[in-house]
């Protein structure tokens, strides 16, 4: 999970291609992803919870956060990820009702961790 969204982070677009299932990797290219993530800067990842449910698959709740625009969004997803020649791959999710644009106090802890407020840390990245 974390290394898709680095991925999506430094755009390395290829990568995140590489890393779905086989099965919806059909009709997928690097393009298209480029595409769908213009614009975006992600920027920050909270990964919630992990269920292990087979020996074969996991699931994954994470909320992602970026800017779009000058605004603040956040992805909240539940992912499920299945095994494929002894690897990890994202084969589908399911979006939570709380997706899309966001407010977020100024003053309130960074969503990505630091230790600083909202205003001094990511929030600078959209001025």
């Amino acid at each position: 999970m974390r290394s898709r969204f680095t991925a999506y982070a430094i755009k390395q677009y290829d990568y995140v291609r590489d890393t779905y299932s086989e099965e919806k990797r059909q009709g997928i290219t690097s393009e298209n992803l480029e595409s769908s993530a213009s614009g975006a800067h992600w920027f920050a990842l909270k990964v919630h919870t992990s269920t292990h449910s087979k020996p074969s698959s996991d699931t994954v709740e994470f909320t992602a956060y970026y800017f779009e625009n000058k605004h603040l969004f956040q992805l909240h997803e539940t992912s499920r990820f299945i095994i494929e020649g002894g690897l990890w791959r994202y084969h589908d999710g399911t979006l939570h009702d709380d997706c899309g644009k966001i407010k977020y106090g100024r003053n309130l802890p960074c969503l990505c961790g630091n230790n600083k407020k909202f205003k001094q840390c990511c929030a600078t990245k959209v001025r």
